[in-house]
């Protein structure tokens, strides 16, 4: 739906009169703003519009639409966080590209966890890691770094005892200790300067762009409102478990294959086409949808102009003068394909190829990235106070008495 309508727009898709629709108005259910003031017209809110029509056929249909809810389907959960619109997206009101590029990744943490990019230095320090951390990260070398996290993850929560409290300041803290604990468990040094001068220092001490590319890259993957990672956070938030375990649940919610785990696909497909020509990697493109294999990296369902994530990252990476003709080629033939541009995942893929980082740190760099939005997500679903408890809806067989189907009524 467009950002604004007409008046005659706006009823005819709410299919009310105009009487009804300044009603809403007046109540605050529909925005509007000044058109024209020689016309003495105005113009309505089109995402306003299309709640409300959502919640229309909502009443019609309750079944259907409880159905299509866990389905890109109606918002069911409010939050402050993230915001999707009109092929953009924004943290707290500010646009992500925005603070990619002239905020650190801890003063957007700030701003996520706080409503303010100036707290962070005021948050508690890391948690004390027992020697245990330490002895396991030295004998899991031939984990990733992914699943390095998640082992380690839950032994620095054994440490933390501050973590139960869950008051929003305190859980801003504990946040500040998972992510120092996370990055420990990747790089084995303290984030001393900062996550993503840390995260450089260990993957590419010698490049410099390296930091302000990784900073970048970890901001722009912080959140991305209900996403089924997030979703799981704020479920397990819902039960008032400490922030360790709404982390743990997250991660491993991420790691499957239709999320962040997309990006080890991406990885194989530019493997193939590497040092191929255009038309070579086109052809094995057109192969890999004759398949049915898909071409993974590109198109998003909230974005059908373009993921201004994955936009970002690709450009920035060609302002740094890191080019890499594979995936030009690549992205030059999926668009003649298929229509479809770059996503977040696509994006991830190219910075860690970059920066020459081990197979597999992509979905490292989302997952230090999107744990600020998962700690945002569980410090609103805290002061919310109420389990997030949905129904199921039965389609099984009916009860059995003495062998017999049976149907009350």
């Amino acid at each position: 739906m467009k950002s604004f309508l007409t008046a005659k727009e706006a009823t005819e898709a709410l299919g009310i009169s105009r009487a009804t629709l300044y009603a809403y108005v007046s109540r605050g259910l529909v925005r509007s703003e000044e058109a024209d003031n020689a016309r003495r017209t105005r113009r309505y809110v089109g995402e306003d519009v299309d709640r409300l029509r959502r919640r229309q056929e909502q009443r019609r249909d309750p079944d259907q639409s409880a159905a299509e809810t866990l389905n890109w389907g109606v918002p069911v959960v409010d939050s402050a966080l993230t915001r999707i619109a009109d092929g953009r997206c924004y943290y707290r009101g500010y646009d992500i590209a925005e603070l990619a590029g002239q905020r650190t990744v801890e003063e957007v943490a700030s701003l996520m966890w706080t409503g303010h990019f100036d707290r962070w230095d005021s948050l508690a320090g890391r948690v004390a890691l027992s020697d245990k951390f330490w002895t396991v990260r030295a004998q899991l070398t031939q984990l990733s770094h992914y699943d390095l996290m998640r082992v380690l993850l839950p032994l620095a929560a054994v440490r933390d005892r501050a973590a139960v409290d869950l008051r929003p300041e305190a859980v801003a803290s504990t946040g500040r200790r998972i992510l120092g604990a996370m990055v420990m468990a990747v790089t084995g040094q303290l984030p001393g300067e900062g996550m993503a001068s840390a995260i450089a220092a260990h993957f590419a001490p010698s490049v410099d762009f390296a930091p302000g590319l990784i900073g970048a890259t970890l901001i722009l993957c912080a959140d991305h409102e209900l996403n089924t990672s997030t979703f799981t956070a704020r479920c397990v938030a819902s039960t008032m478990a400490a922030p360790y375990a709404v982390v743990d649940a997250a991660l491993a919610a991420l790691s499957g294959y239709k999320h962040g785990g997309m990006s080890e696909r991406v990885e194989q497909m530019l493997a193939e086409c590497d040092g191929l020509g255009l038309d070579d990697v086109k052809s094995r493109l057109y192969n890999r949808l004759r398949r049915g294999e898909g071409l993974p990296g590109f198109g998003h369902a909230l974005y059908p102009d373009g993921d201004p994530r994955g936009r970002y990252l690709v450009d920035n990476l060609r302002r740094c003068g890191a080019v890499d003709p594979t995936a030009e080629a690549v992205a030059t033939a999926v668009f003649d394909l298929i229509g479809e541009r770059p996503n977040v995942d696509y994006g991830l893929v190219l910075v860690t190829r970059a920066l020459r980082m081990p197979s597999g740190s992509a979905l490292t760099l989302f997952a230090l990235g999107r744990a600020l939005g998962w700690i945002g997500h569980a410090i609103e679903e805290y002061q919310k106070d109420r389990l997030i408890r949905p129904r199921a809806r039965y389609v099984g067989p009916l009860p059995v008495r003495e062998g017999i189907g049976y149907a009350p009524g």
